[in-house]
């Protein structure tokens, strides 16, 4: 493949291209192969680089205490992708690493190909250690964790050099984990121009986080001995704040357009950074991928210039009720089937069906639902009954993620005669394309303002899934009130911030008085709601819409 004529160069810590290729853990590496997968449709001349994790994430197994077990999830790249015969150095604490790279070609609607480089350290040469540097995504400890960023943002630069891939204009960080890749423009500069100011015009910088936990930091120790050859006088005096390497700040520091995620996270980062101005493009997913091939059917027949026009998904206003509806339960029933043959239970298709599921963080508040399991089962009780299908991962890392899933699986056998849950074991894009489609309402309950955006909904809002969220990231504009789903609490830009409490109440109130009644009896009124959500919401938020405000706004191409 010829490199020559790309212009953009997206770098990833994680990217999720399918199923079978396990270098991602969620929303992070999900939403970077949706944005390639949009940029491959829409033509955008554009490189990505990431690393090749050959023990992928983990494989989640809980077992019958509600114990997460982390599993080995062990792929081969020499299935799925090209080796490149190149090999770069890194230096890290001192040591030449090698690193050599896979392609992956990933093609558009169009037949474009957006090539994916993953960078693999597992070559002749190389101790032990550093043989398995690229093996594990988020795995170990701080020095593991900053080899790997090494590798990914200044043996990435490396890559693309030995490749001949030598027209790039813009080098976009999806997050922290690559601004390295900074240090290595830097020091491409003529002499007296190794600036960071001399590469600024060159950088676009994304970050994802409203949590602090979230961003990257290695003490300057550390950094001084796997850094030593980058850290002149005048790197150590922009890169170090307050005695540490923090990746967002180098981020921030590095690059000339700087972006979060959704409006209100542009606005939390702000807040957070204020001495660096900070625009906002709205994350989105990419449409075809995530539609369902039941509801892919209805809108080729209704809709034909969907996939390269996410736009016109705005028409689905005018397909009948009734065959969104019926394509509805078709995707239900695949669902359904699903869930009662892998884990031997019996829900039924005509119960409501509620859909969780994303990784098990204590912000998300995954267990809100349980928070008073009485109310819960009384209100099951009024109607025809209630079914929940939960899902999603705890960081190996995460004790109090672990424990709210502990917590559903005891709570889902305490109420079980009276409503069915099920907590599907290692989700990933496969599972979450069933969930995301054939569940009745997608919720999401996480503390305002953490979330930074969050996709899950956009994919069910393809789906005619609508949302029932706490205002929060993309939420906050995509919610009409009783049109697209409903809000819990308080709206962010009221005068009065609500209480997890008024939260907990809000959520059994409208389920109570508004979702299930509307549900059960109003299902014209429900299947106006499901094509709202693809009218209003799939129409714009999806990942052509948001590369296209990328093109414009950050890369100038």
């Amino acid at each position: 493949m010829d490199f020559k004529d790309l212009h953009v160069a997206y770098f990833s810590m994680e990217i999720g291209v399918n199923e079978d290729i396990l270098t991602y853990s969620g929303g992070l590496g999900v939403l970077a192969g949706d944005t390639l997968r949009s940029m491959a449709d829409l033509r955008v001349p554009v490189i990505a680089t990431t690393l090749v994790y050959r023990n992928g994430y983990f494989k989640q197994r809980i077992d019958s205490q509600g114990n997460q077990i982390e599993k080995e999830d062990r792929w081969n790249p020499e299935d799925y992708l090209k080796p490149l015969d190149k090999i770069i150095t890194v230096n890290i604490e001192g040591r030449e690493v090698k690193v050599t790279a896979w392609l992956y070609e990933l093609e558009g609607i169009t037949g474009h190909k957006v090539p994916i480089i993953f960078l693999d350290t597992n070559i002749e040469g190389n101790s032990d250690y550093d043989k398995k540097l690229t093996d594990n995504l988020y795995g170990k400890d701080q020095k593991y964790r900053l080899g790997q960023e090494i590798i990914l943002g200044i043996g990435g630069i490396k890559m693309l050099n030995a490749i001949k891939c030598d027209n790039i204009q813009k080098y976009h960080m999806n997050e922290g984990h690559s601004a390295l890749l900074g240090l290595e423009l830097c020091k491409m500069q003529p002499k007296g121009k190794q600036t960071i100011e001399a590469i600024r015009n060159k950088c676009i910088f994304t970050t994802h986080t409203p949590v602090p936990a979230g961003h990257d930091q290695f003490d300057k120790k550390l950094v001084e001995e796997f850094l030593g050859n980058y850290l002149t006088e005048y790197m150590e005096k922009e890169i170090f704040v307050d005695g540490k390497l923090n990746m967002t700040y180098l981020g921030l520091r590095c690059s000339q357009f700087v972006n979060g995620v959704a409006k209100k996270h542009g606005e939390v980062s702000r807040n957070m950074f204020p001495n660096y101005h900070i625009e906002s493009i709205t994350n989105g997913v990419h449409s075809a991928f995530w539609t369902n091939p039941k509801f892919k059917e209805l809108f080729n027949q209704y809709l034909p210039s969907w996939q390269n026009d996410s736009f016109s998904l705005r028409y689905i206003l005018a397909i009948p009720k009734e065959e969104v509806w019926e394509t509805h339960m078709k995707c239900k029933e695949n669902l359904i089937n699903f869930v009662n043959s892998e884990y031997n239970l019996t829900l039924s298709k005509d119960i409501f069906t509620i859909g969780f599921a994303r990784r098990a963080a204590t912000y998300k508040r995954g267990d809100m639902l349980f928070e008073n399991i009485e109310r819960l089962m009384k209100i099951a009780g009024r109607y025809k009954g209630i079914q929940i299908i939960y899902g999603g991962k705890a960081h190996p890392n995460d004790t109090q993620g672990k424990e709210i899933i502990k917590k559903i699986i005891s709570v889902m056998k305490h109420i079980e005669h009276k409503i069915k849950v099920c907590y599907i074991e290692d989700y990933n894009i496969e599972k979450a394309k069933l969930l995301v489609s054939g569940v009745d309402i997608w919720l999401n309950t996480p503390q305002r303002p953490m979330e930074a955006s969050g996709t899950s909904g956009m994919k069910a809002a393809h789906n005619g899934i609508p949302q029932f969220s706490t205002l929060d990231g993309w939420w906050i504009e995509g919610l009409i009130e009783n049109v697209t789903g409903w809000g819990i609490g308080g709206h962010p830009n009221s005068f009065k911030e609500t209480s997890h409490q008024e939260d907990v109440e809000d959520l059994y109130t409208k389920l109570e008085y508004v979702i299930l009644p509307k549900f059960y009896n109003e299902r014209d009124e429900w299947v106006e709601i499901m094509q709202h959500c693809i009218a209003i919401n799939g129409s714009f938020f999806n990942t052509h819409r948001m590369v296209q405000q990328y093109v414009l706004n950050a890369y100038y191409l």
